[in-house]
């Protein structure tokens, strides 16, 4: 099977070059969007081989869709820019054979946090669709937390091996990321017409925390796991926070307007 594969990045100088290295001969066909970075990313990117594509960040979900689009192959394997693989899933995808177009492949994560991989909680878990086929399969405009949107009948099929996903390398970029992710989702709720009560407020955090750290066993990870556990929990806070901040100022604006 011939495959390209698409990346979205943005200032990620830093962990860029090992994505793009565990890829290498895997395709003939790398494109990075990438959406204004500052710090050297599109140069070492074209200097292992990508084709860059620069645009406005326009979310997520759009901005892969940039890059299904400039695929040059109709299989797709799609990744962010902190996301590798390890030799396993490079040898499978490399003897894959041909597939029907309605053929979906799920891949096993790998997570690591400041360098140490989560085995258990939210992120012990983790498997992500993420080949297919551009005929038949695309990103929906979500701007964060977006989803594949497939035909009606898919097959699904399992990939050895795994994305080996490198997500913050120090605790500043963590709350960074959270606290990003929250406004976005907050926004994207609202679009929705989504309200959060003040029940929810209060006890989506004490749930979201109860799941991941003890009944996903995420306290094995020890300090990790409660960290990444306690700051879900906080963007599960956060998000709704964002949200009801939102939905107040919409009600000002519409009386003001009146």
């Amino acid at each position: 099977m011939t495959i390209s594969i698409v990346i979205i990045a943005k200032n990620e100088a830093h962990i860029v070059a090992n994505t793009l290295r565990s890829l290498q001969g895997l395709s003939d066909d790398i494109v990075v969007v990438d959406s204004g970075s500052t710090d050297g990313t599109q140069d070492i990117c074209r200097n292992l081989g990508a084709q860059v594509i620069t645009t406005a960040w326009l979310g997520y979900g759009p901005t892969k869709n940039i890059g299904i689009h400039a695929a040059r192959h109709d299989w797709v394997l799609s990744l962010d820019a902190d996301e590798a693989i390890d030799n396993t899933l490079y040898q499978a995808i490399l003897q894959l054979p041909r597939a029907s177009e309605t053929t979906v492949y799920n891949i096993r994560f790998k997570n690591f946090f400041c360098g140490k991989w989560l085995r258990y909680g939210e992120w012990g878990t983790d498997k992500h669709i993420r080949l297919f086929n551009k005929k038949r399969v695309h990103w929906n405009d979500a701007p964060v937390h977006e989803t594949l949107i497939f035909p009606e009948k898919i097959t699904v099929a399992v990939l050895p091996g795994y994305v080996l996903h490198y997500t913050v390398s120090n605790l500043d970029q963590y709350i960074s990321k959270t606290v990003q992710y929250a406004r976005l989702n907050a926004r994207k709720y609202a679009n929705q017409g989504k309200n959060a009560s003040r029940l929810k407020l209060y006890t989506s955090p004490f749930f979201t925390f109860l799941n991941n750290y003890v009944i996903r066993l995420g306290f094995l990870d020890g300090y990790e796991g409660y960290l990444t556990a306690k700051t879900t929990a906080w963007y599960t806070f956060l998000k709704y926070a964002y949200l009801r901040a939102i939905r107040r100022q919409t009600q000002n604006d519409s009386t003001t307007v009146t």
